[in-house]
């Protein structure tokens, strides 16, 4: 079993290898073919191209939801985006707050912010930027957001209440995130839970739903919703790379799903000044 270090150096090769690779070369999927080894194009990303602010040199297709849309951006709102790779949910956030407001982008991968960073010089906008930084230890001061984003991120880190801790620290009283993330309800066959160790923490990282939902309740949050859920199905031809026919048929009646769901919650307007591991009992 790797350490948390391991985990974490082995998505930032992962992810550096795709914010290098051209676009062209770069399929759409949960973590992009520079370190998936099947094609799982189009299994888990969603449609980013209607969206307001869409930049399709910013997509490189690495979401499981589209949780900007179901943000409820107002215009003037600072916004966070964790995980914020080459700016795609970042553009799009500005496009909802505005000129008046700001947006940061925070990813721990050196190579996406580069991309990131000139992507936004070509489009010169002035009120977002993006950090080199943990999102479990964020480079940002408490109470600063209006809203948090996140798309398909969480499920890549070993520490998710502390990212869920961070996130009540650095949100306003009264603040909320939108994020979309890979769930799991039931136990994944042995064989595909060692294939998904090949996708980056995509599905391998994942939690039960339940667990996670339970996680944003302990941390502090209130009005927990789940604004959208839809499952991640696997193709046969993909499954048969790592089970029998009989084991196919077996996981699709055993219950088991893997989920793509996008939770809301709020920090609550009388907040604990301090929530998250190291201080909420």
């Amino acid at each position: 079993m790797e350490t948390t270090e391991q985990i974490k150096e082995m998505v930032r090769e992962k992810y550096s290898a795709i914010a290098l690779q051209d676009k062209e070369t770069n399929s759409s999927s949960c973590c992009g073919s520079g370190c998936c080894s099947i094609d799982t194009a189009n299994i888990m990303s969603d449609d980013y191209s209607t969206l307001e602010g869409y930049n399709p040199d910013a997509d490189l297709g690495l979401g499981c939801g589209l949780p900007t849309q179901f943000a409820q951006i107002k215009k003037g709102d600072v916004v966070i985006d964790l995980g914020s790779g080459a700016g795609n949910d970042c553009f799009i956030a500005r496009a909802e707050t505005g000129e008046t407001g700001k947006v940061i982008g925070i990813d721990f991968t050196p190579a996406m912010i580069e991309k990131a960073r000139a992507n936004v010089e070509k489009l010169g906008y002035n009120n977002v930027e993006f950090r080199q930084g943990d999102i479990e230890k964020m480079p940002v001061t408490a109470n600063i957001a209006d809203v948090i984003v996140s798309n398909c991120v969480l499920n890549l880190v070993p520490n998710k209440y502390g990212v869920f801790g961070e996130m009540y620290r650095v949100l306003k009283p009264g603040g909320h995130f939108s994020i979309s993330d890979v769930v799991l309800e039931g136990t994944l066959p042995g064989k595909l839970q060692e294939a998904a160790e090949m996708y980056a923490g995509c599905v391998a990282g994942a939690i039960q739903k339940q667990a996670y939902l339970e996680l944003i309740d302990i941390t502090g949050f209130t009005n927990i919703t789940i604004q959208k859920e839809k499952p991640i199905i696997i193709p046969d031809d993909i499954l048969g790379q790592y089970l029998s026919a009989e084991e196919i048929s077996a996981f699709k009646t055993s219950g088991t799903g893997i989920y793509s769901v996008t939770v809301y919650a709020e920090k609550p307007r009388e907040a604990k000044t301090c929530c998250g591991p190291d201080c909420c009992s």
